[in-house]
């Protein structure tokens, strides 16, 4: 359950643990994984739309 709640944490979905250490070095590697995931986000609903959605209304 932990990768779950570390997504809703990246998502803001969910607060983070207040008890949980916080240094640079893991705030950039969060940051990163946040844009990451943004970005898969991103191409997954371009691709839905690409590939599911624009060719129904070609008909």
């Amino acid at each position: 359950m932990g990768i779950w709640r570390q997504i809703a944490e990246y998502l803001y979905i969910k607060k983070r643990d207040p008890n949980a250490p916080r240094n640079t070095s893991i705030r950039a590697m969060h940051g990163m994984n946040r844009i990451s995931l943004f970005m898969f986000l991103l191409a997954l609903v371009i691709m839905i739309v690409r590939f599911l959605i624009i060719p129904l209304f070609r008909k």
